[in-house]
């Protein structure tokens, strides 16, 4: 179960796991979490960096440890991770991945209102989807393939394995489905396109569903 932490974005592990290489400041951080592509592993949003590390810091993951000035600029607070930080960093890695928790996707969430578009318009948004799926695992794997030839260990790249197995297990559902849908295969087409041919507002179909009726 996910337990409720001081600081429960997910921004805040991301820099746990950079801060551990040594004392820096912000944008050090920002740098570095670019640099190792946890933003796309995290789904960062830049604009609250500066308040999760404040907040780490009133939390006691991160303390500070000095400041520096570079000419001109404004000065720059230099952070250090805590053993707190550090205790938390391996707590919460262990939940994250020992624990299923729910994760909400965009994809999800458009296949969730998916019958209020006519299935052959979804026939043709899924070729789109499958086509930037196939273009993203190619991508993947040609800079899965770079970072294996530098000689990165494998445990520095797993996350990218997991990522590139998830779009391919996508795509192949996507394909699927797609396929049901060309070959007319899929439960209910019929009732789906005469829906749409005819002008049914999905909420009466819904609610006719949810008084136990079945579509005809």
């Amino acid at each position: 179960m996910a337990k409720k932490r001081k600081v429960g974005n997910l921004l805040a592990l991301a820099v746990l796991s950079v801060s551990v290489e040594g004392p820096m400041h912000r944008y050090e951080i920002a740098s570095k979490l670019r640099e190792r592509g946890k933003d796309r592993d995290m789904d960062i949003k830049w604009g609250s960096l500066y308040t999760v590390v404040q907040n780490m810091e009133k939390a006691g993951f991160l303390e500070v440890v000095g400041s520096e000035r570079d000419g001109a600029r404004p000065e720059r607070v230099i952070y250090r991770i805590t053993d707190a930080g550090r205790a938390e960093m391996s707590d919460w890695a262990r939940e994250l991945i020992a624990s299923p928790q729910p994760e909400p996707a965009r994809f999800t969430a458009g296949l969730s209102v998916v019958g209020t578009l006519p299935p052959d318009e979804v026939v043709d948004l899924l070729g789109e989807r499958i086509d930037a799926l196939e273009q993203a695992i190619t991508t993947g794997r040609a800079e899965l393939a770079a970072l294996r030839a530098a000689a990165l260990p494998r445990l520095f790249v797993i996350e990218s394995e997991y990522g590139i197995a998830m779009l391919e297990a996508e795509a192949e559902w996507a394909r699927s489905w797609r396929a049901e849908l060309v070959e007319g295969t899929f439960p209910d087409i019929g009732f789906w396109r005469h829906m749409h041919a005819e002008g049914i507002d999905p909420g009466e179909v819904i609610d006719a569903v949810e008084r136990g009726m079945t579509p005809e």
